[in-house]
């Protein structure tokens, strides 16, 4: 067997070896069809779940930033609501309930240059609860990341700069937790 294939800017044929062809189709059945490798992001049965309630994430944290609370519920909750087909409620019997706080929001040095910090990390934990109302199932989880920053910057600089990337992440980690089975 002889597969050509003919390129717009030449007119050159190319041939491609028939066990190459072979291999390619073999790899493209194989993560079409295969339940355990996917490329979708959410692991979600629609025939099921149609609801979701998300609760506001309180900061039980011993340093509470006043602007990370709101900042993480209404992230998470743009999340759900752009990359799943649930929809949300306040409703107590919505089929997946989300909720949870913060638990810590701390400062350590993580890098030292000269006998001085160079280097400061954010920690921020946040624990969270997935109430699964079809299964009749909780789930527990914590999740936590920890962000660098520049040991000359105050701590309200450091949030401030990287706010973005730190509730993008907490987002994410909370979602493919709650979604994507990671």
């Amino acid at each position: 067997m002889k597969i050509n294939f003919v390129s717009n800017t030449a007119s050159k044929t190319q041939n491609l070896n028939p066990l190459n062809f072979v291999i390619i189709l073999l790899f493209a059945a194989l993560f079409t069809q295969c339940k355990i490798y996917s490329f979708k992001d959410v692991s979600i049965d629609y025939t099921k779940y149609k609801t979701v309630k998300i609760s506001f994430i309180e900061n039980k944290a011993r340093f509470v930033n006043p602007q990370l609370s709101p900042s993480l519920t209404d992230k998470l909750q743009q999340k759900i609501l752009n990359q799943t087909r649930l929809t949300r409620t306040n409703n107590d019997d919505a089929h997946y309930q989300i909720s949870g706080f913060i638990t810590d929001y701390n400062v350590t040095t993580s890098g030292v240059s000269s006998q001085q910090s160079a280097t400061n990390r954010l920690t921020i934990s946040v624990h969270i609860y997935l109430k699964n109302i079809v299964e009749n199932k909780t789930d527990e989880f914590d999740i936590s990341r920890g962000f660098d920053f520049d040991a000359n910057k105050s701590i309200e600089q450091a949030y401030n700069s990287m706010k973005d990337e730190i509730i993008k992440n907490l987002t994410d980690e909370i979602f493919n937790k709650c979604f994507s089975g990671w």
